[in-house]
């Protein structure tokens, strides 16, 4: 009854802010269309080619420019937020209907070309995104907002993919990349019809390069950002590991590799459910002690995935889910509450880039591991690992880790 009515408040306390209300929607909707073209994509690849390779490759070329977050980043702090929101949707609602000339093999290029700049794109959004976030939504409610979009994230990837499967089976690859620009011009009436004011930004002082480090620099003598953005990083690595070895835990339970979808499903169901009670989670435990019961909880998970039954793995997934996006929630919304406005979209940037892309290295990694080592000694080592590090760094229960006073704000 206590979690019903704490994920109720959490609900009502954001759908009452007007601004919030927007950009959830926005989230929903852009995120519906994103999610139906990533599946897709690699879909359409595999048809026309054959090739899993080249079908592999669609995602890679959305994830790539990442790894360029803290460039990308500048962007969105040498102008206004909210028109470089709009410019983008529509940009990218534009890009996508040039998919209807993909008839044949020799058109790829022009779809790996798209997801590039629609993944860089991305890049640019979410910096703005965060940033505009932070100026627009009291921040009280930053930590429930961050919740439930990761809510709102997660759970239009467990009915998206297949609404974008279905879609391409019966019409084709254009008609996804269509349904994809529809939402990206949904999503640029919502963003348009917030209310925020936004002073022009100031001309940025020093050469680009040193433009862009401000924002790593500013995380990394931030006492308790750094630890979050480092912790975060460090989870997200591990789950990438974690993600490559699952094929070989289907396996060992004697299962199909279709299998993966139960599981991903259970995975996705339990960080739909945390987004809900994130907010007043984050208010009662404060950022470092959210983060740290996140850790504990998914790498006890990851170890116990070693044990070959159904339901033990079916939990384990569950758990996992839970878990993984405390550290991302705890972190982006330390980021958002302690940056100055005019340098958040590279700290935001540059955040996702040190939390995300370690995830594509623990990908690589897991998959190489998994051909020659036991996968659940693999597991039980990575969940070890997980809580020693944890263990030693300053986000430890057993430690006193700094707070900011925004974390305690009962309001």
């Amino acid at each position: 009854m206590t979690t019903t009515r704490a994920r109720t408040w959490t609900v009502a306390r954001v759908l009452r802010d007007r601004n919030a209300g927007l950009y959830l929607a926005g989230v929903v909707v852009s995120g519906f269309g994103t999610s139906a073209l990533w599946l897709a994509s690699g879909v359409w690849v595999k048809e026309l080619t054959g090739s899993d390779g080249l079908a592999a490759l669609c995602l890679l070329a959305m994830w790539a420019p990442t790894l360029a977050g803290p460039l990308l980043g500048t962007v969105a702090d040498r102008v206004r937020r909210k028109p470089l929101l709009i410019g983008t949707n529509l940009l990218l609602a534009g890009l996508l209907l040039t998919l209807f000339t993909v008839d044949s093999a020799r058109g790829l290029w022009l779809l790996f070309a798209v997801l590039f700049v629609y993944g860089a794109a991305g890049v640019v959004h979410d910096a703005a995104e965060s940033a505009l976030v932070a100026a627009a939504v009291a921040p009280s409610l930053l930590g429930d907002f961050n919740g439930l979009r990761m809510t709102a994230t997660e759970g239009t990837k467990l009915v998206a993919p297949l609404a974008g499967a279905g879609l391409y089976a019966a019409y084709g690859g254009p008609s996804v990349a269509l349904l994809d620009a529809v939402t990206f011009v949904l999503a640029t009436g919502l963003y348009a019809a917030l209310r925020v004011r936004e002073e022009k930004p100031e001309p940025p002082g020093g050469g680009r390069l040193e433009q862009t480090a401000e924002g790593a620099r500013h995380l990394w003598a931030h006492p308790r950002l750094r630890p979050l953005v480092l912790a975060g990083g460090a989870t997200m690595l591990c789950a990438g590991v974690n993600g490559a070895l699952v094929y070989a835990v289907v396996e060992g339970l004697g299962h199909s590799p279709a299998y993966t979808g139960v599981l991903y499903a259970v995975q996705g169901a339990g960080s739909v459910a945390v987004g809900l009670i994130s907010g007043p989670a984050l208010r009662r435990l404060g950022a470092p002690r959210f983060a740290a019961c996140g850790i504990t909880l998914t790498a006890v998970a990851v170890a116990l995935r070693a044990v070959p039954y159904d339901a033990v793995v079916l939990v384990c997934s569950a758990a996992i889910g839970v878990g993984l996006p405390c550290v991302l929630i705890a972190a982006l919304t330390a980021v958002q509450r302690e940056t100055p406005g005019p340098l958040l979209g590279r700290a935001v940037a540059t955040a996702h880039t040190l939390m995300f892309g370690p995830n594509v290295i623990g990908l690589a990694v897991g998959a190489a591991l998994v051909e020659t080592v036991d996968h659940r000694l693999l597991l039980v080592v990575l969940g070890s690992a997980q809580l020693a590090a944890l263990a030693q760094s300053s986000l430890s229960p057993l430690r006193r880790a700094p707070r900011s006073p925004s974390d305690a704000n009962p309001a």
